[in-house]
């Protein structure tokens, strides 16, 4: 009797602690009808392993369900829109374990999301060919159904990549495809691990080093009292080349650094490039570029190659001056008047040139970007043009102290939109560059519920010292807002299904939207609103600053834009054909191409076995950031010529209603369209470049 008197008082507490622990969104979800929860991590090697086989468990669980339909059972909700569902489980755990891989302190949990994630991968291909359940999606479609909008491009994009898996193969054929996909994701697996476990340290003595600041030399002095530098880490590299005299240093970090996991990923590369080759062949392409981008816009490598080789062949004029420009700096510095400017010397006159032509000093710039002005500045904006409310909430489970969590909703109805981590410094062990991980992406439920998203910006900016907090350099606030960009497409999505949620685009486009954000730190209006100098709380950076910093931006886009072109010819040199002879030169080959387009690279390196994007997501797909630049351009110079200018509230609620709610959802030109109001032009993109409308066309 007493144990039952108990039970209400129980029930009563019970319910009041679920209720003092409900997150701060939760009314406001339910009120909205939706659905926005945070990831349960996990926080043993043992949890990783049985959320993997969960996951998979209940992805079998779908699509059993499917492929047990009768033929006079089925309609859109247990094919299509079921089938789209039935990934989420395996989709939903590989992206929250692929966070734990690159970000978490514990090596122990890194490794076991690796291999965890290793059997997710081959799940996913594997039950990419499952006839059963191909059969009743194929019998679906047999039937004509009338369908319109998402759910129709739906059919059509299931249809395409069923297509694109071989499916209609025989099955000796598909077979071999199948265990051909799974080794290409387990070696890209370790690929990308070999990049990221790779620490090539350089020593040096501090009189190699002068010209860094202080703050530097004790963050880099290790144990031995002796100066470091972290080859693979991009802050430190960039400060050595940008601010040291001493070529020799110089040279021997750019060595280092092209030098990364050569031993561990050439043999990798090698053997991708030629599964690559044997998938596309198998599934009648010319080669794997054909195979890769055709879902994307420029749907055939031919396109991609003539966009690149238009572009740097009218780049090249504007290229050969600015590098005469600063070959001129170290004739004077060497009295060598043959001098030649070296991969390891642009960052170093650059910044020279910027200092002594442009009376810009990047360093002496950071003291207007103190992160927390920015990240605050950052979001007002944000919040202003996109019609956002966004504000930082405690995060119940943190992988590392300094992590953080911020909310977004809709300012108007309060709705919450979605959840964004942001993993802002550098450690050992984490993922080394600046990237969004999906963690959960957005979709419409069963019950008619839509679940919100969540993501992470993985970032690696400059730490705050002893005295002095983080400031970044006017190229990390620019990576600041594009990063933010991309988590802004996630969250802003209303697409209903999976497949087409947030940034799920073609790869060619989905650059675009958050390097047009980039173009939001060098206007004034956008800049006084967080740009001060955090000494004093006052000073802004002077308009004539400015100006001098649009015209040397200008000023060097010609080198920046042949390296980046560099990249993406050599990533489709080695992915437009099948000959035995490129696959197992590829070195010889990238590295050409690389002295060719751009500047000679070190002798004796590699650059191909750190080139973290052809790993796996970018092979054959680099070419699309100087694709999506022009299209960014474009999109950009309709804020520039909106009444409110970058700060236009119309012109930001159409972007984010046609571009970012949107998502994949429609064809991506029908998008770009409806945003512009127009066709799409390139005239945009080749004055942002410094060049004459239509001259890179020539």
């Amino acid at each position: 009797m007493k144990r039952l008197a108990l039970l209400p008082f129980v029930f009563l507490l019970a319910a009041a602690q679920a209720a003092e622990t409900q997150p701060p969104w939760a009314e406001a979800a339910r009120k909205a009808g939706v659905v926005l929860e945070l990831p349960r991590w996990e926080t043993t090697p043992t949890e990783i392993e049985a959320s993997a086989a969960r996951a998979m468990a209940e992805g079998d669980r779908r699509l059993d369900a499917i492929a047990a339909l009768k033929p006079d059972q089925l309609d859109f909700r247990n094919t299509l829109a079921a089938l789209d569902a039935a990934w989420d489980p395996v989709d939903t755990t590989s992206s929250r374990l692929s966070v734990i891989k690159e970000t978490s302190p514990d090596p122990a949990l890194r490794e076991a999301a690796r291999r965890a994630l290793q059997k997710l991968q081959t799940w996913s291909v594997d039950a990419g060919f499952r006839q059963d359940v191909y059969r009743v999606i194929k019998a679906y479609a047999a039937t004509n159904p009338k369908l319109e909008g998402e759910d129709a491009h739906l059919l059509e994009v299931i249809l395409r990549d069923y297509r694109r898996n071989g499916m209609d193969l025989p099955e000796e054929k598909r077979k071999t495809l199948q265990k051909l996909k799974n080794r290409l994701n387990d070696l890209a697996l370790e690929f990308r691990r070999n990049i990221t476990d790779s620490h090539p340290k350089v020593i040096y003595t501090q009189e190699e080093l002068e010209g860094v600041s202080q703050e530097f030399l004790d963050r880099v002095r290790d144990e031995k009292g002796r100066y470091a530098v972290d080859a693979n880490v991009t802050w430190q590299v960039l400060e050595v080349l940008r601010n040291v005299a001493n070529e020799t240093t110089r040279k021997r970090l750019a060595e280092a650094r092209t030098r990364r996991a050569m031993e561990s990923n050439l043999p990798i590369f090698r053997e991708m490039l030629h599964i690559r080759a044997r998938i596309a062949t198998l599934l009648g392409y010319a080669n794997w570029a054909d195979y890769r981008i055709e879902p994307r816009m420029a749907h055939d490598g031919r396109t991609a190659l003539e966009f690149l080789q238009r572009l740097s062949k009218g780049l090249a004029p504007k290229f050969e001056a600015e590098l005469e420009r600063l070959r001129a700096f170290k004739v004077a510095d060497t009295g060598d008047p043959t001098a030649q400017i070296r991969y390891w010397d642009v960052p170093y006159y650059k910044n020279r040139l910027l200092k002594r032509d442009y009376d810009i000093d990047q360093d002496a710039l950071k003291v207007y970007f103190e992160m927390e002005n920015t990240l605050r500045g950052m979001f007002g904006i944000f919040e202003e043009i996109f019609g956002l409310k966004i504000r930082q909430v405690e995060a119940p489970y943190k992988w590392v102290e300094d992590l953080r969590l911020y909310l977004v909703s809709d300012a108007a109805e309060g709705t919450p939109l979605g959840l964004i981590y942001m993993d802002l410094y550098p450690r050992d062990g984490k993922y080394n560059h600046f990237a969004q991980f999906g963690i959960t992406p957005g979709r419409r439920l069963a019950d008619g519920r839509y679940r919100r998203p969540v993501v992470a910006l993985i970032c690696n900016f400059p730490p705050g010292g002893e005295n002095r907090p983080s400031l970044l350099t006017f190229d990390d606030l620019e990576t600041l807002f594009h990063e933010f960009g991309h988590a802004l497409h996630s969250v802003l999505t209303q697409a209903n299904y999976g497949q087409f949620s947030g940034t799920s685009v073609p790869r060619d486009f989905v650059e675009a939207p958050s390097q047009m954000l980039e173009n939001w730190v060098r206007d004034k209006k956008v800049l006084d609103r967080f740009a001060v100098d955090w000494r004093d709380g006052t000073s802004h950076i002077p308009a004539e600053v400015l100006d001098r910093m649009e015209a040397a931006r200008k000023a060097t886009m010609g080198i920046y834009y042949r390296r980046q072109l560099a990249f993406g010819l050599l990533d489709l040199a080695l992915h437009d054909t099948t000959d035995p002879k490129v696959l197992d030169h590829f070195v010889e080959v990238s590295n050409r191409i690389m002295s060719q387009v751009y500047l000679p690279v070190p002798e004796k390196s590699a650059l191909i076995a750190s080139f973290g994007h052809l790993g796996g997501g970018y092979d054959a797909g680099y070419y699309g950031y100087a694709w999506a630049d022009a299209i960014a351009a474009d999109m950009a110079s309709v804020f520039r010529h909106a009444p409110g200018g970058f700060l236009d509230k119309p012109t930001g609620m159409r972007l984010r209603r046609e571009i970012y709610a949107v998502g994949g959802s429609r064809k991506i030109e029908d998008s770009i369209r409806a945003f512009l109001g127009r066709p799409r032009s390139l005239a945009p993109f080749f004055e942002y470049i410094g060049l004459p409308a239509g001259k890179a066309a020539d």
